[in-house]
């Protein structure tokens, strides 16, 4: 069942994100010097802005809906589902991280996969939180280029939650040690988790046309920023292999 794991599309994670919007325009805009004054000892550099408390991200789904694709495990030939979505800060954007929530036939236990951004801080794991319920701890499995792969396990009354829910909170911490929350929304999720599977070539179609979209709107900012630091554009590159957006399933 390949093709469950693995749905065209990338999620583009920024190393830098929740880490406060001072430090990415100080990357991004080179002030002009100041002319010294005579006879005076050179300032001090500025200290960059910090952020002063925990950061909340509220997210919207990438696609437009949840979907659901089942196949057959090849080491238990059981049907395996999962009901997925890439979600971000805004549609016309990169997704901030992927979901996947995944179940056998016959198996009272769920597996929810996750892509979650670079630049957390991998040790202490991280925390979901269905509504306003109790946390439930989650940890993380491996780094890519491109985020890095989490997983959580959930009990029926956990799912049966989900189905439920208004919002599930992704909670992490950043490298200076501010708890980072993404919120979720959860409406339509118990639809598509009991309703029919889709076409697995459907999905991939979709995934494409956005792939294509985030590609297109990548390379007009790229233009306007070379523009506006007067660099010439360098020759395009030949492109890269799209990375799955669909978390892996579970070692069973």
């Amino acid at each position: 069942m390949n093709w469950l794991d693995r749905r065209l599309g990338a999620v583009c994670v920024a190393a830098g994100l929740a880490l406060g919007a001072g430090a990415a325009s100080a990357q991004t805009t080179k002030p002009a010097p100041a002319a010294p004054a005579a006879s005076a000892a050179p300032a001090a550099p500025a200290a960059p802005a910090q952020p002063q408390g925990p950061v909340k991200l509220e997210l919207v789904g990438m696609q437009p809906q949840w979907t659901k694709l089942c196949g057959k495990d090849q080491g238990t030939s059981k049907e395996v589902c999962l009901v997925t979505r890439d979600f971000g800060q805004s549609s016309d954007r990169s997704p901030s991280l992927a979901f996947a929530l995944y179940s056998m036939a016959g198996d009272d236990k769920h597996f929810l996969r996750m892509i979650l951004p670079l630049g957390m801080l991998l040790k202490p794991g991280f925390r979901l939180i269905i509504d306003k319920g109790e946390p439930i701890e989650g940890r993380y499995s491996f780094c890519m280029p491109n985020g890095c792969s989490a997983e959580a396990e959930l009990n029926t009354a956990n799912t049966n939650a989900l189905r439920k829910a208004t919002t599930l909170s992704v909670v992490m911490r950043n490298p200076v040690n501010l708890e980072v929350t993404f919120n979720v929304p959860m409406k339509d999720f118990a639809t598509a988790m009991d309703g029919p599977a889709a076409d697995p070539k459907v999905i991939e179609q979709q995934n494409q046309q956005m792939q294509k979209q985030l590609e297109e709107k990548a390379k007009k900012e790229r233009e306007l920023l070379e523009q506006q630091s007067g660099i010439a554009s360098p020759a395009p590159a030949a492109p890269a292999a799209p990375a799955p957006t669909t978390p892996p399933a579970p070692a069973k």
